[in-house]
């Protein structure tokens, strides 16, 4: 869990928009939210009647969280530059026996109509569920990728990136092949649990009989404004877990984050690679450990976030820096230390993770921790090197461990009329 911090959302955006042509209805099926109902029956202290709302003459707007929305055609996909969301699903899927190069190209376009429809406030363009008819975009985004299997399957071998590459075996991996890998990938974000529940039911309905689930996860992080003032979230460790994300201001952020327009394969321009792992957290050994060991493992304050050698949380972490008997006050193979750019040949990702918890084992053991997504130019130089020094003597490694694994290629945004992949599936 490299030691990086998380990019702003996306400045709001209102909610109320028109329904598409052909609509069941004329407004967002989820425009109605802080309005008064048109029938709503008022009840007194006692439950007796003692009146009715009146109808307002037009929706008004969405407030807060509901009100934000993320847009789905643009230079990169959706859900890699926004901030972190309170709730998304994971799912990667595979073709069907029989299902090629066609059925693919029409699975996608289906997909991006229904994931534009969605992140718009929009109801689902078949058999909409009305899950989230009450809510609004809650910063809804919904982002698509293929996996290496995925040009097996539809005999596109040749436009296979070699990025994709099997990534190599690490000591902490426990991998479930059943829970890795897969041909299509699709990350579900949103700021509201049923608006992402809805997009992931949509997209799962849409893939019809050309693909099936291969498998799912569920994750959630902090909800905007549950805290006095924006902050790095924390993990479930509770640690400050994203201090040094690559940040989009950053100079070289997109030579880090994304293929460049003249970079190989060409279907590939403005896309990224994500890493997937799903990392259990062994909590009871953790939080055995006092707090001052906890943070000599991390190599940073669990308070704030600041780093042991002193300042605040965006303080430059000082590794030189030795107590009164000569030793490292940032213990040498703490994990903040070992996963720095600058002691990884400049190695960068940007994370974008979720938290999860599946229950609790048979012996009272949480199966909990973290959904890893990170997102890089090339995966050879992104995670591999910072994940192969972590491999050789992270102080965190104890305390955690890989269950499932998927690296995917994810294209460039689609520009409107256009679908995700179409450069791919149609060049």
């Amino acid at each position: 869990m490299p030691d990086q911090s998380v990019p702003q959302a996306r400045a709001p955006e209102p909610a109320v928009r028109e329904s598409a042509p052909g609509s069941e209805r004329g407004v967002s099926r989820r425009a109605l939210l802080g309005t008064a109902g048109a029938t709503g029956l008022v009840l007194g202290a006692g439950g007796g009647a003692v009146g009715y709302a009146a109808a307002p003459a037009q929706a008004t707007a969405l407030t807060s969280v509901g009100s934000t929305r993320a847009m789905f055609h643009g230079k990169h996909q959706p859900g890699i530059t926004e901030g972190l969301q309170a709730r998304g699903h994971l799912v990667a899927f595979d073709l069907v026996a029989g299902a090629g190069r066609r059925e693919a190209a029409a699975l996608l376009r289906r997909w991006s109509t229904t994931a534009e429809r969605l992140m718009a406030g929009e109801a689902a363009p078949h058999h909409d569920t009305d899950v989230a008819r009450d809510a609004g975009p809650s910063s809804l985004t919904v982002t698509f990728g293929f996996g290496r299997s995925f040009f097996d399957r539809t005999g596109l071998r040749a436009q296979r990136p070699a990025a994709l590459d099997p990534l190599p075996d690490f000591s902490s991996d426990h991998l479930d092949k059943t829970r890795s890998d897969g041909d299509l990938w699709v990350q579900i974000g949103a700021n509201d649990a049923l608006v992402a529940f809805h997009a992931l039911r949509a997209i799962q309905r849409e893939a019809g009989s050309a693909a099936r689930v291969r498998w799912q996860m569920n994750g959630f992080n902090r909800t905007p404004g549950a805290t006095a003032h924006p902050m790095t979230a924390r993990n479930l460790m509770g640690q400050i877990d994203g201090t040094r994300n690559p940040r989009p201001a950053d100079a070289d952020f997109d030579r880090r984050i994304f293929v460049p327009a003249s970079g190989e394969p060409a279907w590939m321009a403005n896309g990224s690679y994500a890493v997937v792992r799903r990392i259990r957290m062994l909590l009871d050994d953790w939080e055995k450990l006092s707090r001052s060991a906890q943070e000599q493992v991390i190599g940073r304050r669990k308070a704030d976030g600041a780093p042991l050698s002193g300042g605040d949380e965006t303080t430059e972490m000082d590794l030189e820096k030795t107590d009164a008997k000569g030793e490292y006050v940032v213990p040498v193979n703490a994990h903040a230390r070992i996963t720095r750019p600058d002691r990884n040949g400049g190695a960068a990702m940007l994370r974008r993770p979720f938290s999860y918890h599946d229950g609790i084992d048979a012996d009272g053991t949480p199966d909990a921790g973290l959904l890893f997504v990170c997102w890089q130019a090339d995966p050879l130089r992104g995670f591999v090197p910072v994940q192969r020094k972590l491999d050789r003597g992270d102080a965190l490694s104890r305390y955690i461990r890989h269950e499932a694994s998927g690296l995917f290629a994810v294209p460039g945004g689609a520009a409107k009329g256009e679908y995700v992949g179409q450069r791919l599936l149609e060049g």
